[in-house]
């Protein structure tokens, strides 16, 4: 047999004219069988492109916030204690900058960006909170890109550029807000912890005034975090209780060749290209601040899929017990054709083809059901919220109770999901999910289509 003879075999198989088991012209059971096993394998194929999806977009979405919001893609740490002894006096606002200038101009570096890390007691109208205060540029939420893009302002203003009354400004991030019951314009008091020069901790009371309010959409990092101009961090917190970071900007953030940027940085930093030597400077990449949680987001992700590729497995062992019935039923039509002349091979590369053939339509159906699923995610979870919550709010009513209480059901938590999911089509991952599944459809039709070459005409037409 050719391999025209085969595909036109394996065309008789799945468009069969007449059932070979049945005058009536209904399907045969293998028949039903192998387009069940497509089916199957499209719907397995449907939660695995689904979670794919979704994942890669909620991890990119949390993996670009940590980037862009906190630990940029590049990070310079000053030892401030470093530079007072060397020039013996407290660094200023102009000599951050000029350092953040310096740094800009290194190879790869696009820009660069001063900040003050500490912590305060942070008191509002109804309760104190622990918090993160960044102290950083005044237009930091225009100048960033990041910033500008990934923040959404909530209330009032971001610009914290002291205006004619001489306050100062601080913008808070949405949850620690709510938590401290503060609004734009509301008085905000930070209470610090400072070193004296005899060793002894002395507290700080710095009074703020709410210049906005923002959110970057995922409440994990807007619980703590208080912004305030970088000029009232570096005269109300003590070099002992805060560190100084610069932020470091490059073209992409997962290049391969940040580490030849962070090389570069390095010389610069340490006086290998000529410049004065920042002593006590560390440098470091994104990938190393935040390794820990990056590989807890990816072996989460593997898992994930392991266990969908397993559903897909289950399901492609229907394609075989399908073709294995086929083969039963046709057991006289493969007599007639091996007496004739068809050879073991040709029959078996007909049912191979057979076999591969449900895989594509499996693929076919699964993959495009499972991108719709997928980029759609938002609002179908909004839609299932909307029937979640209207049931639960009926037994409430049903049941007397008070509705005062009622809280809505929130299938992703934003406590600890991004309260949008970002949508990410990964391409490449897709093409291995669709020649792994043709491949494991042609692995599991391997039994069936050999033993349908090796069955035996004699055997089979004696019993006719």
């Amino acid at each position: 047999m050719t391999l025209a003879s085969s595909l036109l075999y394996a065309i008789r198989i799945l468009f069969p004219k007449s059932s070979p088991s049945s005058s009536s012209g209904r399907k045969s059971n293998g028949e039903r069988s192998l387009a069940g096993a497509l089916l199957c394998i499209g719907l397995s194929l449907v939660p695995l492109v689904s979670v794919l999806v979704i994942s890669d977009g909620m991890i990119q979405g949390i993996t670009g916030r940590l980037i862009g919001l906190c630990s940029q893609d590049i990070a310079v740490f000053l030892d401030m204690s470093a530079w007072q002894e060397k020039y013996g006096g407290k660094i200023t606002e102009k000599d951050c900058n000029d350092i953040a200038q310096r740094l800009s101009l290194v190879e790869g570096v696009t820009d660069a960006f001063p900040e003050l890390d500490s912590t305060a007691l942070a008191a509002g109208k109804s309760s104190r909170s622990g918090a993160s205060v960044r102290a950083v540029q005044g237009d930091i939420f225009s100048a960033n890109k990041a910033f500008a893009s990934l923040f959404t302002v909530v209330e009032g203003s971001v610009d914290m550029n002291e205006d004619s009354s001489g306050k100062n400004k601080a913008i808070l991030c949405k949850k620690i807000a709510d938590d401290l019951g503060l609004h734009a314009g509301d008085s905000l008091r930070l209470i610090c912890v400072n070193k004296t020069a005899g060793g002894s901790l002395s507290p700080r009371m710095v009074p703020f005034t709410v210049s906005g309010i923002v959110s970057s959409g995922y409440q994990e990092l807007d619980a703590l975090w208080v912004f305030i101009p970088l000029e009232a961090g570096l005269a109300n917190f003590s070099p002992a209780s805060s560190k100084l970071v610069f932020g470091l900007k490059t073209a992409d953030s997962f290049s391969p060749e940040l580490m030849q940027v962070k090389d570069h940085v390095i010389d610069d930093v340490f006086g290998f290209a000529g410049n004065e030597e920042l002593e006590g400077a560390t440098v470091w990449t994104w990938n190393d601040l935040n390794s820990a949680q990056y590989q807890n987001y990816s072996s989460t992700k593997a898992l994930l899929l392991l266990i969908m590729l397993l559903i897909v497995l289950v399901a492609s062992v229907n394609i075989s017990s399908a073709l294995v019935m086929i083969v039963m039923e046709r057991r006289k039509e493969i007599a007639i054709l091996k007496s004739v002349g068809g050879s073991a091979g040709g029959i078996t590369v007909a049912f191979l083809l057979a076999g591969f053939s449900a895989g594509c339509g499996g693929v076919l159906l699964g993959i495009p059901l499972g991108l719709l699923a997928g980029v759609n995610i938002n609002t179908i979870i909004n839609f299932m919220e909307k029937i979640i919550n209207f049931f639960v709010k009926f037994l409430y009513i049903l049941f007397n109770a008070d509705l005062s209480s009622f809280k809505g059901v929130r299938l992703l938590d934003p406590a600890f999901y991004l309260q949008d999911i970002p949508i990410s089509v990964p391409f490449k991952e897709l093409l291995v999910i669709a020649f792994g599944t043709l491949l494991l459809s042609l692995a599991v039709s391997a039994i069936p289509a050999v033993k349908a070459g090796r069955e035996k005409p004699l055997d089979t037409l004696r019993k006719l």
